[in-house]
């Protein structure tokens, strides 16, 4: 009797590994500028409406030369990082009692529900009145905005560690910080950093919104001028500002999750 031939079976496991695709993010962007130039140059566009990449780069490149480029970008991190800072630090401390006492569950979950769906841009004259129309009202917004976001990730991310796995440490007698330290902050870690992305964007975008309100420099203060006076070139840098301010955030918070998340 002929022994049965035996043969390769292919490999099946490799199904949703993402392998990194270099360069092809700066590709795509290059075939969009080239594209919108070229709509610019062919007259399909109006420059009025849209200017070409050329003239936001010679936009910014002025404004660079004048020295009012890094006056209004200093403004704005410097008020969207104590603001997310203040956020986020709040929102951490409220995330991880509601994911850990029952009685800061029972209070912080309905509080924070009912007031996570309020607009804080819409509290931002109230905030002017209580603090003035400097910083403090500014990065108020800003830190309310990044407070619920945060305090929500924090308190999910605890609540999706598996209790088998807090119940084995129980079993082995690990402190209770331990505990914590070696099991639920891991397992919370993936979902906290996640929320970080989100409350990175709300930042931006409450921080233009409160520039625009009151403020004499930022980047959301000089989009409004240069919308006013019709300046679109000028206008449409400050969007490539926050643009490229938004991939520098998202940059830095990909390497912290490689850092943190490496064991994964």
């Amino acid at each position: 009797m002929a022994e049965p031939q035996m043969r390769e079976v292919a490999f099946r496991g490799g199904g949703f590994v993402l392998s990194p695709r270099r360069g092809a993010a700066a590709v795509f962007f290059a075939l969009l500028l080239a594209l919108w130039e070229l709509a610019i140059r062919a007259g399909w566009i109006s420059p009025l409406f849209l200017p070409a990449p050329s003239a936001v780069t010679t936009a910014l490149w002025e404004l660079a030369l004048a020295g009012t480029l890094g006056l209004h970008v200093g403004q704005s991190l410097a008020r969207i990082a104590a603001g997310w800072s203040i956020g986020t630090i709040a929102g951490l401390g409220v995330g991880f009692a509601m994911g850990i006492w029952s009685m800061s569950r029972a209070i912080g979950v309905p509080a924070v529900s009912a007031l996570f769906p309020i607009p804080k841009i819409a509290l931002l004259p109230l905030l002017i009145l209580w603090l003035g129309i400097g910083e403090p009202s500014k990065i108020a917004t800003i830190a309310l905005g990044v407070f619920f976001p945060t305090a929500i990730a924090a308190y999910s991310g605890i609540d999706g560690v598996p209790r088998n796995l807090i119940r084995m440490g129980q079993s082995f007698n690990l402190p209770w910080l331990a505990i914590l330290r070696k099991i639920v902050l891991p397992g919370a870690l993936p979902g906290i950093l996640a929320g970080f992305r989100i409350t990175a964007s709300i930042a931006l975008i409450l921080l233009v919104a409160a520039e625009m309100i009151g403020a004499q420099y930022g980047i959301g203060a000089f989009i409004l001028s240069a919308g006013n006076l019709m300046q679109t070139d000028q206008l449409l840098a400050g969007v490539v500002l926050l643009s490229v301010l938004g991939l520098a955030i998202g940059t830095v918070l990909s390497r912290l999750e490689r850092w943190l998340l490496g064991w994964r």
